[in-house]
């Protein structure tokens, strides 16, 4: 059985309230109750943070255990040497996600500290870009 765990990073706690024309209306909660029951072969966890350390603390936590992560660091992405550096000390494969298409968006979002390091990157396609990164383990 495939371990993996989702890591979301700030604000995306109000998934379901922010900004629906961009992230949609299901909460994250809904959504991961959804493929967590899709895919009952595999042992999904889910964590979410709006501070950077606690982001980097659960990094190094879980990259040495599981079978891969998938990590929507949202803002930190873009801002973040701190999460780009954990992931490339970790063991785990790391796909990073985000629900738009950040190059769509403005500028300062086109820069990603985490990509360097990750196994791939899925973005774009909503909800589903986190299906996608699981079945990408699979």
């Amino acid at each position: 059985m495939q371990k993996l765990i989702i890591i979301n990073g700030p604000n995306l706690n109000l998934l379901g309230k922010r900004e629906p024309n961009i992230y949609g209306s299901l909460t994250f909660t809904e959504f991961f109750d959804t493929v967590k029951k899709k895919y009952p072969n595999v042992d999904l966890d889910y964590y979410q943070s709006n501070i950077e350390g606690e982001i980097i603390d659960k990094l190094h936590e879980v990259g040495f255990g599981h079978d891969g992560i998938i990590l929507n660091a949202a803002a930190y992405t873009h801002t973040s040497v701190g999460i780009g550096d954990a992931v490339k000390a970790i063991e785990t494969p790391v796909v990073e996600v985000h629900i738009s298409n950040t190059f769509s968006r403005e500028e300062f979002r086109h820069q990603s500290y985490v990509s360097p390091n990750a196994r791939g990157v899925v973005l774009g396609f909503g909800l589903q870009s986190y299906e996608l990164a699981i079945q990408s383990f699979l």
